[in-house]
C-alpha cells in the first residue's frame, strides 16, 4: 500500500533554505513521476515541481524556478525538494504526490494527474 510521507518542513527566515523529503513508507515505490504541491491558507493548491522517476526529468513552476531543485535518490526511494532563497510567499503546507501512470491528455502540472498524496509538511518563512 502506497504511503507517501513528507519530512523536513519547519520555520526559516527570509533568504534561508530547507530541504523536504518524500518517501513511500509502504515500500512499493513504482511510479512514473513524483511531484510537490503547496497550499497556503485561503488559496488553492498549486504545483511546485515534479520529477519523472526513470529519466529524472524535472519541471518547475515559474514562481520557484531557479530557487527550488527537485532530485531523487533511487537507492533510497526518496524524492527531495531543496528550497533556497525562501520568501514569505513560499509559506504553505507542502504535499508530495505520486503518479502511477500518466494518462493521455494529463499533465504533471495538474493535481488531477496524481494518484497518491502525502499528508503534507508545513513550511513557514518569516520576514
Amino acid at each position: 500500500q502506497v504511503q507517501l510521507v513528507e519530512s523536513g518542513g519547519g520555520l526559516v527566515q527570509t533568504g534561508g533554505s530547507l530541504r523536504l523529503s518524500c518517501a513511500d513508507s509502504g515500500g512499493t515505490f513504482s511510479f512514473y513521476a513524483l511531484g510537490w504541491f503547496r497550499q497556503a491558507p485561503g488559496k488553492e493548491r498549486e504545483f511546485v515541481g515534479a520529477i519523472t522517476w526513470s529519466a529524472g526529468r524535472t519541471y518547475y513552476s515559474d514562481s520557484v524556478k531557479g530557487r527550488f531543485t527537485i532530485s531523487r535518490d533511487n537507492a533510497k526511494n526518496t524524492m527531495y525538494l531543496q528550497m533556497n532563497s525562501l520568501k514569505p510567499e513560499d509559506t504553505a503546507v507542502y504535499y508530495c504526490a505520486a503518479v502511477r501512470t500518466l494518462s493521455t491528455g494529463t499533465s504533471l502540472y495538474n493535481a488531477r494527474a496524481y494518484d497518491y498524496w502525502g499528508q503534507g509538511t508545513q513550511v513557514t518563512v518569516s520576514s
